[in-house]
């Protein structure tokens, strides 16, 4: 098996206005088996498409609707089995944190520090993803506009790192859903990072279900195309799982690998059109 140039990926990242890239993965880890079976999925779709692909999955999901919800492998296991992904199929490795110490345990093993969305303003998580000299990728918090991310940004780069990528994931509207104003990723692409639009994310319907979030997929590959159409993002963040009605975490949100090879090529074809 020909691995994916983990390194060349990454420098692809950082140069807005290229080829679009992908952030794919399940929502959090349920098994090496399972994880597995996606990366080599996503390996396929990204050979046949020539996409740029980062593997995104969680070790652990802090945010969480119910007690009884799983939440993971936890830090140490989770790391392994991405540490696997990534020397088996050379993807690059994206993964969320939740304090400054996972910041600095997570930066040793992974390419992309992901800050969650409620955590955005949280300044000690974000200088340690900054110390790690990873990628970080802040999340716009469901409450905060896009001109409050230029703050966040500015955190890291006082920290001497100045590799980031913002992400949009939709605004609260009301209870239980989110709104994505299409205006953001033209708001934070004048700050000079790559703009990603995490479309599952923004699709969701949180605690809308009682005990877990409920979501619209159904409309992921729409909003998608149409994030891409502006002209104003350089990826597209996606969650995916071989069968998500069977998914331990967002199973109402996340979209199937047929769907996912689905939204990469059709994205891909209106991001080349626009270049």
């Amino acid at each position: 098996m020909k691995k994916i140039v983990t390194e060349n990926v990454l420098k692809r990242l950082m140069q807005p206005g290229k080829r679009l890239f992908y952030i794919m993965g399940p929502c959090v880890i349920e098994s090496e088996d399972v994880v597995f079976r996606i990366a080599e999925r996503l390996y396929m779709i990204s050979s046949e498409h020539k996409a740029d692909i980062i593997f995104k999955a969680s070790y652990t999901k802090a945010n969480r609707s119910s007690i009884d919800s799983y939440t993971g492998p936890g830090i140490v296991n989770g790391l392994k089995i991405l540490k696997k992904v990534r020397t088996e199929f050379g993807f690059p490795i994206l993964t969320d944190v939740h304090n400054a110490d996972e910041a600095e345990l997570a930066g040793g093993t992974v390419d992309i520090v992901q800050i969650p969305a409620f955590l955005c303003r949280q300044t000690d998580i974000i200088l340690a993803a900054a110390k790690t000299g990873k990628i970080v990728n802040i999340k716009k918090g469901q409450f905060a506009s896009a001109a409050e991310m230029k703050l966040a940004a500015d955190k890291a780069v006082s920290a001497g790192n100045g590799k980031i990528m913002l992400t949009e994931r939709g605004t609260t509207f009301g209870y239980n859903n989110l709104v994505v104003d299409f205006r953001n990723f033209m708001e934070m692409k004048r700050f000079g990072y790559p703009v990603v639009y995490d479309v599952t994310h923004s699709l969701q319907r949180p605690a809308a279900e009682g005990n877990i979030s409920g979501g619209q997929p159904e409309y992921a590959l729409a909003m998608a195309c149409a994030a891409t159409a502006t002209g104003s993002i350089d990826g597209v963040f996606a969650e995916t799982h071989p069968d998500p009605a069977l998914a331990l975490s967002d199973s109402k949100s996340m979209i199937g690998l047929d769907a996912a090879e689905e939204l990469i090529e059709r994205t891909l074809k209106i991001n080349q059109a626009k270049l």
